[in-house]
């Protein structure tokens, strides 16, 4: 089998950047390895700040492509700079990919970055921000308790402490039609599936334990059929990291709770009421728990949105595939940015 963790890279809408900008290519280092980034700037004023961009989970190849082009413009009207760059061994960077990069790694990745912009004394550096969506949303949190002097957060579809893919799984088999007690049934094999992998079982034990798993029609399009080989390899990581006893999911970030009740700096948290692939409530409850009474928070949610804060009807993995839908970014989104932007 796959590896377990799933959270989506939120989708590139490639426009014109329209707001002038100053852009430049800009690398650092990490871990030895040159990252490649690009850097824009706003063309006639000094930048109020400089953004990061942090990724969610998956390959990237964002520099030569340029994502986040409409994102990247709100920033820059509205005074910011915005930097961005690629992952280890995606687009013009060195080193390999690694799919099992710890977001602890990741933070560190994010912090050398800030390290570059501070020691080049880039306009706007002075006043950092994040911004990132998806896993970014584990990453961002614990950069802000590593670096002291990060300035304010933008959580877009943020998570929990824990894995997401059981919840991706019930709910794209709900909107594939299958009744409730065969849903149950089939996230219930996958999560024997997970805590026999994560105990150190047998790939045949796991095969065993899940019948109906494999041939379902969603699981096969998502994770095809995985090898002895693939199973075995992942599994040296997987034993490695902890398993929540009570659900059986992953521990993605151990005492997330008490990291994000540390966070002080203002925080914007926006979600998608049709997110498919992380359960936006249960997200937004824990931020209210946890940063309400330090920090100056602000929650804004968008219906019809899924996951990626696109327009669509159910929010479903493989809609926009299927359906050829448009990518077209959910009204008030941008907005909301910027206006919440300029309130500070």
């Amino acid at each position: 089998m796959k590896k377990i963790t799933v959270i989506s890279i939120l989708f590139l809408i490639v426009t014109s950047l329209k707001a002038q900008s100053n852009r430049q290519i800009l690398d650092f280092e990490f871990e030895g390895v040159v990252l490649n980034g690009v850097l824009n700037l706003p063309e006639d004023q000094k930048a109020k700040g400089i953004v990061l961009l942090v990724h969610g989970s998956g390959e990237t190849n964002a520099v030569a492509q340029e994502w986040y082009l409409d994102i990247r413009e709100t920033f820059v009207k509205a005074g910011y700079g915005i930097y961005m760059w690629d992952k280890m061994g995606c687009g013009k960077s060195g080193g390999a990919f690694d799919h099992n990069q710890s977001v602890h790694n990741s933070a560190s990745e994010v912090i050398a970055a800030i390290s570059t912009l501070k020691e080049k004394q880039i306009s706007g550096s002075d006043n950092i921000g994040l911004y990132g969506g998806s896993r970014a949303t584990w990453i961002n949190p614990i950069v802000i308790n590593k670096y002291e002097d990060i300035r304010f957060w933008i959580s877009v579809s943020g998570v929990d402490d824990k894995e997401n893919f059981g919840y991706l799984l019930e709910q794209n088999l709900r909107i594939d039609g299958l009744p409730k007690d065969s849903v149950d049934l089939i996230v219930g094999e996958w999560l024997a599936a997970v805590k026999i992998h994560h105990s150190g079982g047998s790939y045949e034990n796991a095969l065993n334990a899940t019948p109906n798993l494999r041939k379902n029609a969603f699981w096969l399009r998502f994770n095809g059929n995985g090898t002895e080989e693939g199973y075995y390899d992942y599994q040296k990581t997987l034993m490695k990291e902890e398993l929540d006893e009570e659900t059986g999911l992953l521990v993605v970030v151990r005492d997330f709770d008490a990291i994000l009740s540390n966070i002080d700096c203002p925080v914007l948290a926006l979600f998608g009421e049709n997110d498919m692939n992380v359960d936006w409530r249960k997200t937004k409850s824990l931020y209210e728990r946890t940063l309400a009474d330090n920090t100056d928070l602000t929650i804004k949610s968008f219906p019809y949105c899924n996951h990626n804060i696109l327009e669509c009807e159910t929010g479903g993995f493989y809609e926009f595939q299927d359906n050829n839908l448009p990518y077209k970014r959910c009204e008030g989104f941008l907005d909301a940015i910027e206006d919440w932007l300029s309130e500070r």
